[in-house]
């Protein structure tokens, strides 16, 4: 049993973890209780906290299959059981756990005849597979059987489309969503004169991480989501031109650049790359796909070179200045390379 308290006003909030199992290697379940809450408050938090569990939180898929001399995915392969198609769908079933940054190459060398599984799939260090077990594809001659990956770390859907195609790579379908399912349920009760409510929440993940590590990073990701208004209002966001492009009167981005240049010289800049900063996952991914990858070609940008870049907001670009800006991490980090 797992226990936390929080004060909220003058009463205390308890969580606790009243059942826990493991079914699968991939499918974990988890039944968690918050009380006290006041009426209506936990269907509030049910709603958030199930949106955060199933949209917010990332996980590690095979997003894209090379092989060797096969024109399209309907192909079938000589000395293979299945078709090129139903080793695609095998491996979008492959349940990853990384602490990977952007996309990463993985491969699969197999001498046939056999049964190719995932344990079979060469992987980086930083990336683990969740059950060795899981089929991709029966060999029945003996065949030299190589396919070339490549596996990406996300959140929510990745919808292969026609321009990602070229000749012999074939990109897969893929759910980086780590939570299966998420349900929440309510049981009111009279405390006294006052009626009470008991939120009751239910997870399944595929095993790349726990109930318990699901609803930790969800909670943390949906607090992220809220910080910017516990602020003081410094903004004033509007629209221009009728285009959907913000802007900020008051961010003043070449001013706090300008500030950050005089703190830091050009050799600071240069030296530090964007993965040695406490960067969430989303600002490394962006970045890295502009190929931005020090803290240099980072304030060489301008505002609306940012925003341009694609799942890039002016609120992500005030809060990489912030993380820049602060100067005791800022300074710790480059002290410790």
């Amino acid at each position: 049993m797992v226990r936390e308290k929080v004060r909220v006003s003058t009463r205390t909030l308890r969580w606790k973890c009243v059942e826990s199992r493991a079914d699968s290697k991939r499918l974990y379940y988890g039944r968690f209780i918050l009380s006290p809450l006041k009426k209506g408050q936990a269907d509030t938090i049910g709603i958030a906290i199930r949106r955060a569990l199933l949209g917010e939180i990332e996980g590690t898929c095979i997003t894209q299959a090379k092989f060797e001399k096969i024109p399209h995915e309907y192909s079938t392969i000589v000395g293979i059981q299945e078709s090129v198609h139903e080793i695609l769908m095998n491996l979008k079933e492959i349940v990853l756990r990384s602490n990977l940054y952007g996309i990463s190459n993985a491969s699969i060398c197999f001498q046939g005849p056999g049964c190719v599984t995932a344990q079979d799939i060469i992987l980086p260090t930083s990336v683990e597979i969740i059950d060795n077990t899981q089929h991709i594809a029966t060999l029945t001659e003996p065949i030299h059987f190589c396919i070339g990956l490549q596996i990406q770390r996300n959140r929510g859907y990745y919808l292969k489309l026609p321009k990602n195609f070229h000749e012999e790579s074939h990109p897969i379908d893929a759910v980086f969503m780590p939570v299966r399912n998420a349900n929440h349920s309510i049981h009111s009760y009279e405390n006294g004169n006052e009626k009470e409510e008991m939120l009751f929440l239910e997870i399944w993940t595929n095993g790349s991480l726990t109930p318990k590590e699901a609803l930790h990073e969800a909670s943390r990701n949906l607090i992220n989501l809220f910080l910017p208004f516990l602020h003081a209002e410094e903004e004033n966001l509007h629209f221009e031109n009728n285009q959907h492009r913000f802007t900020l009167p008051f961010f003043t981005f070449h001013h706090r650049v300008a500030n950050l240049r005089k703190t830091k010289n050009e050799i600071e800049l240069k030296s530090l790359f964007i993965d040695q900063l406490e960067l969430p996952h989303k600002f490394y991914n962006c970045l890295k796909k502009s190929n931005i990858h020090t803290l240099l070609e980072l304030v060489n940008k301008n505002q609306e070179d940012l925003i341009q870049i694609e799942h890039f907001a002016i609120e992500d670009v005030k809060q990489i200045l912030d993380i820049l800006e602060n100067e005791k991490k800022f300074q710790k980090r480059f002290t410790e390379e």
